[in-house]
């Protein structure tokens, strides 16, 4: 599993809109594909986290440069592996 973290880059904000729809399609296609578990902003708007699973680090990889925040150079991602040991199953308000 997987923590990844996006950070804007200076001067994003600005650019960031008009990619946002584009950007959420692509949050979707990994939420449906079972990919991604949960994203969401950060407070403040700094950028965003994903929890995600995949097979190995190299799919994930291949996943993270469709994003076209990263792609467009809006935004970097920082990528922590973790190995869940504990967990509490909640309902999650969207």
């Amino acid at each position: 599993m997987f923590v990844l973290d996006l950070t804007y880059r200076d001067g994003a904000l600005d650019e960031l809109d008009a990619w946002i729809p584009e950007h959420y399609a692509y949050i979707d296609r990994q939420l449906a594909a079972g990919t991604f578990l949960m994203s969401g902003r950060k407070v403040p708007r700094t950028g965003g986290v994903i929890l995600a699973q995949a097979l190995d680090r190299a799919d994930l990889d291949a996943v993270i440069a469709e994003d076209p925040f990263l792609r467009e150079g809006l935004a970097d991602y920082t990528v922590t592996e973790i190995q869940p040991t504990r967990s509490v199953i909640a309902q999650i308000a969207t």
